[in-house]
C-alpha cells in the first residue's frame, strides 16, 4: 500500500481571483485509450438560462471567487470559453466518467439563488475501453444533489450525450436530458491536472 502525503508546497494557500480572470486548460486528457474514451463521450452543454460554464482553477492553483446572486441570472457570466472537468473509474464490472462544469453563481432570480455551482454527468459504460453509442448503459445528470439516471430517455449526437443547464422558477439550477445540441467546453482531466490547481 502506497499513502501519498502532500508536500507543503501542495497545501500552500492558492489566491482567490475573479471569475473572468481564471485561465482555463487547454483540451488536455491521456493519451492512448482513457483519452480515447473520455472524448467519445463529451457531452454536448446547451444552457438555457443562468452561467455558462467557465474554468474553475487556473495552473497555479488559483480558484475563481464566483459571483454574489444579484441582477439577471447570467449576469456577468454570460461569456466564456468554460471547461469541462472529466475523470473516470471502474465500479464493478462497470465504467463510469464524471464529466464536471463550474458556474460561477446559481441564481434563477435576482436575489434567489448562492454563489459558485458545480453540476456534472455520470456517463456508465459496460466496456472501458470501447467507444461506440451501444456501450452507454446510462447517462445520470446531477440534478439538487442528485442523479437523474435514465438508461433510454438520452439523447446522443455521435456518442456525445445531449445535457441542458436549466433553472425552472424558482428551484436553483440542475442538468438534464435534451434533444437539443448544445455547445462543447475544452475538457482538462482529473490526471492531467497541474499539481497546484
Amino acid at each position: 500500500t502506497v499513502i501519498a502525503i502532500p508536500t507543503p508546497s501542495q497545501l500552500e494557500s492558492r489566491a482567490v481571483i475573479d471569475s473572468d480572470a481564471v485561465v482555463g486548460f487547454a483540451e488536455t486528457v491521456p493519451s492512448g485509450t482513457v483519452g480515447t474514451v473520455y472524448e467519445a463521450y463529451k457531452p454536448f452543454l446547451k444552457v438555457v438560462n443562468g452561467c455558462v460554464p467557465f474554468p474553475a482553477v487556473d495552473a497555479s492553483g488559483n480558484t475563481g471567487g464566483g459571483l454574489s446572486p444579484t441582477g439577471s441570472s447570467n449576469g456577468g457570466c454570460s461569456s466564456s470559453t468554460g471547461q469541462v472537468y472529466v475523470r473516470g473509474g471502474q465500479s464493478g464490472s462497470n465504467y463510469a466518467i464524471m464529466y464536471s462544469w463550474y458556474m460561477p453563481k446559481d441564481e434563477p432570480s435576482t436575489g434567489i439563488g448562492h454563489r459558485h455551482d458545480w453540476e456534472g454527468v455520470i456517463v456508465w459504460l459496460s466496456s472501458a475501453t470501447a467507444t461506440t453509442a451501444d456501450n452507454i448503459l446510462a447517462v445520470c445528470p446531477s440534478a439538487h444533489g442528485g442523479w437523474d439516471c435514465s438508461t433510454d430517455g438520452y439523447s446522443l449526437s455521435g456518442t456525445s450525450p445531449l445535457i441542458k443547464y436549466e433553472s425552472t422558477w424558482p428551484v436553483d439550477h440542475s442538468m438534464g436530458l435534451t434533444s437539443t445540441v448544445g455547445g462543447k467546453q475544452p475538457m482538462i482531466a482529473w490526471e492531467s491536472l497541474p499539481t497546484a490547481a
